[in-house]
């Protein structure tokens, strides 16, 4: 078994994103636990500034290492999150090639051939070059198994006359075509809300996309059985071997009791000290991503909810998270707020002072705040987020959501229907609940720690030559390049 795990070789390659950069390290580090051999693909320029924060000096994987390929982009270009199609166009033009160069350079003296490339749902380039070569690819969908279902339903909501959703339609009608979530999903809570014709891009993104699904070996997703178990029987009509690991973060922490920071940007640990002069459950966590932007006014009238809530409160604020950027004079003054640019939100949100967490819904953040039993008001922007929200109110009963809301008056109410008062305790005896749940699904027994020795057996046999038919480099034709026109995610 050990010549076996030595000889393991596992390449993985994200959508150059913070989430979802942050979703496939935990896997990678998970695999590593395996013996195997780990190459991670990150862009140069997030690579770069993956190096300038505290946590790469401290990254010490054995048998680990990250290699990079260029997004295309000028040094000085801000990527900024849209438009999604030029990103990707640069990508699949400027990247494709040398990820392919990387794949058949990958053996040296020391690592053996690839034996198979875990590769983002989003990120077609990391699932086709990998496959025109030969090796075996599986698939991680770094979101929740609604979205997955959501995103899958498109085609059977246009064929039905559901989308796209009609002008003035009622927005909270229900969806009927959504694959076993009949009577949960409204037309406010699909990522393509927005789109007026089928040949709208982020539609067809969607329906790209679903298509990588069944594409692998595998598919693995970052949740539990307990969590979405609602979703999790359909997703496997879809993709039969499915492998739920969540969370990565705390079944890394059962394995190995370490877990290594994956944030590209620093994290300001003063807010811990902060926290430790409040008392219990008296702090409103809130931080919308590394992503989202918000206008100015949205911006205000968050604060002086918050204000008026009369809750101290903790804001993770990105230097671009306000539309046009903020001035020090816009930053009210008081003794009950705390303002960081990054926080370690696992510690914070483990933090007995943290009693509620405004978020924007990324499944990250949704996980970890389940982790922590920790109470959400949900306030999402695209993509996932705005199912994830939807579940966490109306099926897993942990969250509000205030989706398309943010007036000062809607903040103040629901920080305080959630920090006390009935709808309070009810939150946080569901949140205490589904945590438990989670943890044992994580312990030794339980069925994320069995789901992950199962994956680490799959991808052993991988390994043996009946089931490769020999490696790349050896024998192998490598086709031309191809060409994909899927839309991509920011860097």
């Amino acid at each position: 078994m050990a010549e076996k795990e030595g000889n393991t070789h596992v390449v993985l390659f994200p959508l150059p994103g913070q989430g979802h950069i942050v979703s496939m390290l935990k896997l990678a580090q998970l695999l590593s636990t395996a013996g195997f051999h780990i190459t991670f693909v990150h862009t140069e320029r997030n690579y770069r500034r993956f190096l300038l924060t505290s946590s790469a000096s401290h990254f010490h994987v054995p048998k680990f290492r990250f290699r990079t390929v260029p997004d295309g982009f000028p040094d000085d270009d801000t990527r900024s999150p849209l438009p999604f199609l030029e990103l990707q166009e640069s990508l699949d033009t400027k990247c494709r090639g040398h990820y392919r160069e990387l794949l058949l350079a990958a053996v040296d003296e020391e690592w053996p051939p690839v034996t198979c490339v875990v590769a983002d749902e989003v990120l077609p380039l990391s699932v086709e070059v990998p496959d025109e070569l030969g090796i075996p690819v599986m698939i991680l969908a770094p979101h929740s198994a609604c979205s997955i279902l959501t995103s899958y339903s498109i085609p059977e909501l246009i064929r039905g006359g559901e989308l796209p959703i009609p002008e003035a339609a009622n927005m909270d009608e229900l969806l009927q075509g959504v694959l076993g979530l009949e009577g949960i999903v409204r037309r406010r809570d699909m990522s393509i809300r927005a789109a007026k014709s089928i040949e709208d891009p982020f539609l067809r993104f969607e329906l790209k996309m679903s298509k990588n699904l069944p594409r692998g070996r595998a598919l693995i997703l970052n949740t539990t059985e307990s969590i979405d178990s609602l979703s999790l029987r359909h997703v496997r009509s879809i993709c039969p071997t499915t492998y739920t690991l969540g969370p990565f973060h705390v079944l890394l922490r059962n394995i190995k009791d370490e877990s290594h920071s994956a944030s590209l940007s620093e994290e300001d640990r003063s807010c811990i000290a902060w926290l430790d002069s409040k008392p219990d459950k008296s702090v409103v966590y809130v931080s919308f991503g590394s992503l989202a932007t918000m206008p100015r006014e949205a911006f205000l009238e968050f604060q002086q909810g918050l204000l008026d809530s009369g809750y101290y409160f903790l804001w993770v604020i990105r230097p671009d998270m306000v539309e046009g950027g903020l001035e020090e004079s816009e930053l009210t003054a008081s003794e009950r707020r705390c303002f960081v640019k990054w926080a370690p939100q696992e510690e914070v949100l483990a933090h007995a002072a943290v009693g509620c967490f405004l978020t924007h819904s990324g499944w990250n953040s949704t996980l970890e705040s389940i982790f922590a039993g920790v109470p959400m008001i949900c306030w999402p922007f695209f993509a996932d987020q705005l199912i994830n929200s939807r579940f966490a109110s109306e099926v897993w009963k942990i969250a509000l959501d205030m989706k398309d809301l943010c007036g000062r008056g809607h903040v103040e109410r629901m920080v305080k229907e959630v920090m006390s008062g009935e709808i309070g305790e009810e939150l946080r005896k569901s949140s205490c609940e589904m945590a438990d749940m989670v943890k044992k699904s994580a312990e030794e027994g339980g069925s994320s720690y069995t789901n992950f020795k199962e994956l680490v057996a799959h991808i052993q046999s991988l390994s043996l030559p009946a089931e490769r038919g020999g490696n790349v480099g050896e024998g192998m034709s490598v086709p031309a390049q191809g060409k994909s026109t899927f839309l991509m995610c920011s860097t």
